[in-house]
């Protein structure tokens, strides 16, 4: 059997599986306010319950936001900012009394997809979540790709690719810098864009169905948001060359990506044709806590 744990700012998540995939269970509790020590207790618990209702003991992965940083062991880069600083993986295995293993939750995403999700049997899978924020994780032969620094996948914090003279600077992000990514194709950086553009605020729901209904202004959005990911896709591909890119996240369902992305990206991919495949998640928000459990 097999435990994973998705560590989110509002709700922890369990699931466990069997070594076929199955759902066996599923809990769902909120995350403790800004407390460290009892969000550890609360996946302690978690886990305690769910084994005792199966009757067995399983393996344990779990996935975090931010990275373990390999130079410390403590936590970095989460937008939990509770969690940073702290010796999550020492304090679990401390509390659990056994081996667990710990990945970023964009990591989580793509081997979940990588392993039985829509990119299943791919070599080199590049899994993206297009949400709130923008971030990334890479699988290659079913494993999960981490570097030296523990932030491989950390594509929503370069620079757009290829950008136009009013996308520079670009807009400011949480990092430090300005015209990350990031910044242009997370939900609230196109409503951000869009509000530039047209003095009009608006959610990027909205603006999708906006568009759907022939309004012209969100059209120029959407095109735009469609522009900018192309750009930011193919550079990818020059890098890594992944045989799939999965989406995921809110953006992802935007399900024009999927025909108008791959028409535009060889206009930037370094090669006389494009035969990476641009593809939907298959469990969507589920893709977290069953990439956890794969670990």
């Amino acid at each position: 059997m097999r435990l994973g744990i998705d560590l989110g700012g509002t709700k922890i998540e369990i699931i466990a599986l069997d070594d076929a995939g199955r759902e066996l269970l599923r809990r769902r509790v909120p995350t403790p306010k800004g407390d460290y020590y009892e969000t550890l207790q609360t996946i302690t618990q978690l886990v305690r319950d769910a084994e005792a209702e199966l009757g067995q003991q399983g393996s344990l992965g779990i996935g975090t936001p931010g990275a373990l940083s390999r130079a410390t062991g403590l936590l970095k880069n989460s937008n939990s900012v509770v969690l940073n600083g702290q010796p999550i993986l020492q304090d679990l295995e401390s509390l659990l009394q056994r081996k667990v293993q710990i990945s970023n939750d964009a990591n989580c995403f793509a081997l979940s997809e990588a392993t039985d999700g829509a990119a299943a049997g791919a070599e080199v899978v590049f899994g993206v979540i297009l949400g709130t924020g923008v971030g990334a994780g890479i699988v290659v032969n079913g494993h999960v790709l981490t570097g030296p620094n523990g932030i491989a996948g950390e594509w929503g914090h370069n620079p757009l690719p290829w950008p136009q003279a009013e996308e520079l600077p670009g807009p400011p992000c949480y990092c430090g810098k300005h015209g990350c990514i990031e910044t242009f194709l997370s939900g609230p950086g196109m409503a951000k864009l869009h509000q530039i553009e047209t003095g009009v605020s608006l959610g990027s729901e909205e603006i999708m169905v906006r568009a759907g209904r022939g309004d012209v202004a969100c059209e120029r959005s959407m095109q735009l948001y469609e522009n900018r990911l192309v750009r930011s896709l193919a550079h990818v591909i020059n890098i890594l060359d992944p045989d799939v890119i999965v989406l995921g996240g809110g953006m992802s369902n935007i399900e024009r990506l999927y025909a108008n992305v791959p028409k535009l990206w060889g206009n930037w991919v370094f090669s006389d044709r494009v035969d990476t495949r641009l593809v939907k998640h298959r469990f969507g928000d589920s893709s977290g806590v069953r990439g956890a459990a794969w670990l």
